[in-house]
């Protein structure tokens, strides 16, 4: 039996062995997914119409659009109403033969005395619309000399931080001045600055002390919360940052922990967002760990 067995591997062994092959292959299905990519039927043209965003759009607010391309127009319409109110008014007066005279017992009468006050209330709106303009706040360039200016023997990383943390308030917001005081130090002062007093080109130095004993440091230290001026024209603590071009708009006082401030003076009025004034927060607790540790 074993040599049967054998003697059948042998012949089944030596026959040869033959895979089965399709002659008509089956294709791919029809559907968009599974289409073979051909070089010589594709275009540029369109393969950049099959990568075009299909999603929802936003919706344009046409009437906002074109109201703020025509302001002028708009707020000068109604002096435009109330004029061809009033001119229709008194046409119809003159021309219908109804008496010039106005008569309380007629309805005519009470019907043009109503129509003339609503004319008179249009051109009134109008003129009213033309004197008031939303003033136009615009950058202004920085009355000062650029310097940067760094204490020495600070460790590296922190100078790095500091660094970091101008070239981002200067990229980001509107920031053109940042100083940082951290220990009674003044450890970074750059970008603009008011020039000194000698008239030399230099800027003016922080006087740590004096700004210490200000009511600005004193107030923004007590309550440890950040302290935005929007317009730093309206207020009289403005003497006590002399260091500061002479036009800087707005500013912002940051607490960096129990012992430092970092200040950033703006070139816009109310040119700090929200946004900004959070996220420089934020910075100041970095820096605040890093200054701690390294400083």
């Amino acid at each position: 039996m074993e040599a049967r067995g054998l003697l059948l591997l042998r012949a089944f062994s030596s026959l040869p062995l033959r895979l089965p092959c399709r002659r008509n292959p089956v294709s791919p299905p029809s559907s968009p997914l599974f289409k073979p990519f051909s070089s010589s039927s594709s275009s540029p043209r369109s393969a950049s119409s099959q990568r075009t965003y299909r999603g929802p759009k936003p919706r344009r607010d046409l009437v906002r659009e074109w109201v703020s391309r025509n302001d002028a127009l708009v707020r000068s319409s109604p002096i435009f109403v109330g004029g061809v109110a009033l001119l229709a008014v008194l046409l119809n007066r003159a021309f219908s033969g109804i008496a010039p005279v106005a008569d309380a017992s007629s309805s005519q009468s009470r019907a043009d005395i109503l129509t003339l006050a609503l004319a008179v209330t249009d051109i009134l709106t109008g003129l009213v619309w033309l004197s008031i303009r939303p003033k136009v706040v615009s950058p202004v360039v920085p009355q000062g000399v650029e310097c940067e200016r760094i204490k020495s023997g600070i460790a590296n990383r922190a100078v790095l931080e500091l660094l970091w943390a101008w070239k981002s308030l200067s990229t980001a917001t509107c920031c053109k001045s940042f100083v940082v005081v951290h220990g009674g130090d003044c450890l970074l002062q750059i970008g603009f600055a008011a020039e000194s007093l000698n008239k030399d080109g230099d800027a003016m130095i922080v006087d740590v002390h004096k700004l210490i004993e200000g009511s600005l440091y004193k107030s923004v230290m007590k309550s440890g919360k950040q302290s935005y001026l929007a317009n730093l024209s309206l207020y009289p603590g403005r003497s006590e940052l002399p260091f500061l071009p002479t036009n800087t708009q707005a500013l912002i006082l940051q607490p960096l922990g129990d012992t430092g401030i970092a200040i950033v003076g703006g070139d816009t009025i109310r040119g700090f967002t929200n946004f900004d004034q959070a996220w420089i927060n934020l910075m100041a607790e970095k820096l605040d760990a890093t200054l701690a540790s390294t400083y």
